[in-house]
């Protein structure tokens, strides 16, 4: 699994990202289970995450964070990420970030395709 911890931090939330090989919802389940592993990500308030396996039907959690699976989804079609488990960890801050919560799902995933899938 591949990580990049602190990519946005916004008016007391922070965001990291984590991804790693999948190709089912069971091995997606088997990758969040072993990033809960660390309580750091465990107590985290959403962990959001998408799968674009090569066969079958896109996957996609939002964990809490209503929509979030979905911009996940669309950047990995985008980019043809396909048998890779994308999950996006929000440790929430206090405020309400309104839209910019997407924009900052975005940041994380872009930043993840560029580092590990370029």
């Amino acid at each position: 699994m591949e990580q990049l911890e602190n990519v946005v931090t916004d008016r007391g939330s922070k965001y990291a990202v984590s991804g790693g090989p999948a190709r089912t919802k069971e091995e997606a389940d088997a990758l969040l289970k072993e990033l809960k592993r660390s309580k750091k990500y465990a107590k985290a308030t959403h962990n959001t995450w998408a799968l674009l396996p090569s066969s079958g039907e896109p996957l996609k959690n939002d964990d809490g964070e209503s929509g979030a699976g979905m911009v996940i989804l669309r950047m990995l079609e985008r980019d043809d990420v396909r048998d890779t488990v994308v999950v996006v960890t929000r440790w929430y801050g206090g405020k309400h970030l309104g839209g910019d919560r997407f924009r900052h799902v975005q940041t994380c995933v872009r930043a993840w395709i560029d580092q590990f899938k370029a």
